[in-house]
């Protein structure tokens, strides 16, 4: 079921980004930090856009009519998918998990139109290089012929703090000096130091990226991230109104900030900084707000379901590719 929000008074403010409320104090764990373990899904949030529709301008917040729109939008799609549980016919309508309605016009409140900042000339050209098979009308030879996440080696980041369609569950683990954040889409987990400077080493770089963290007002979570190797995709595909295609390239001077702020006992506003100036013409930032369900449950991502499906895409394209030529001789 969608989430049931107020409506807006015509008058109400719909651009103003609001502060991130900070005066809530969050429990402690057993050696003193803030407690943030627990599951955070973020599944709720599927079908809300990274960047915001060019129409809606700068406006933080749908206005009624549009909210309406979403809402009976994700209704449909809500009935459907139970639906295909009730008459045990679980089909396509089960690739997407609907979540819930909400007010946000888009995950990204920087720049202020909601919009990613347009690639630098140099990230064009990289754009142009890079494999995929979210990309239309490619041929497939090789396993390098696909990105990362095709060969579920890595989503990347920030791209896995974003919702997919589905395995959207996050969870937060903490131990003296130590925070662990568990994915449930590849499985994977970024362990994150805390108070002291981690920096690798001269030359080494990571799938993920090297986090480090330190805490801030008592309830907020501050994790700075670099020496990425430079081989995922920073932007989100499968997050709504990411940029067609998972051909968005990341440099070596990739940078995350990212605050995990707790503002209830079962909430947190999670904020990112990106910044690529190899890739992009300014740093972006995006905002989510997240919500505890310690119901939920973290599925196995099994994401070649027998490790056929590299060689099922080349051993097609070859076909097809075949085929073609024969036709051509004719």
């Amino acid at each position: 079921m969608c989430a049931v929000q107020p409506a807006i008074a015509q008058d109400a403010d719909l651009v103003t980004v609001p502060a991130v409320p900070r005066d809530y104090q969050p429990g402690t764990t057993e050696w003193g930090d803030p407690d943030l373990r627990g599951t955070w899904p973020i599944d709720h949030l599927n079908f809300t856009p990274l960047q915001r529709p060019p129409e809606q301008g700068m406006r933080y917040f749908l206005n009624d009519e549009e909210f309406a729109q979403r809402s009976a939008m994700l209704a449909a799609r809500g009935e459907a998918y139970a639906g295909e549980i009730e008459d045990e016919t679980i089909g396509m309508g089960h690739w997407v998990e609907p979540g819930d309605a909400n007010r946000r016009t888009s995950f990204v409140i920087d720049p202020a139109d909601g919009r990613l900042p347009p690639l630098t000339a140099e990230g064009v050209r990289l754009s142009a290089t890079k494999r995929s098979s979210y990309l239309p009308d490619q041929t497939y030879d090789t396993p390098l012929d696909f990105d990362t996440w095709d060969r579920c080696i890595t989503r990347g980041l920030p791209a896995s703090m974003f919702p997919f369609n589905y395995n959207n569950g996050i969870r937060i683990f903490q131990a003296p000096g130590m925070v662990a954040i568990q994915m449930e889409m590849v499985h994977e987990v970024r362990i994150i130091p805390l108070g002291e400077d981690y920096s690798a080493p001269s030359g080494n770089s990571f799938w993920l990226g090297q986090s480090r963290g330190h805490w801030e007002d008592g309830n907020t979570l501050v994790v700075e991230t670099s020496n990425f190797n430079a081989q995922g995709a920073p932007v989100n595909v499968g997050t709504w109104g990411s940029p067609p295609g998972n051909n968005t390239p990341q440099s070596t001077q990739a940078h995350m900030t990212e605050r995990f702020t707790i503002t209830g006992p079962d909430t947190i506003i999670y904020e990112v900084t990106y910044t690529d100036p190899v890739i992009f013409t300014a740093p972006w930032t995006a905002r989510l707000d997240w919500q505890r369900d310690e119901a939920y449950t973290l599925f196995e991502y099994a994401c070649h379901e027998g490790n056929v499906q590299i060689r099922g895409y080349i051993n097609s394209s070859r076909a097809q590719r075949e085929q073609a030529r024969g036709q051509n001789r004719e």
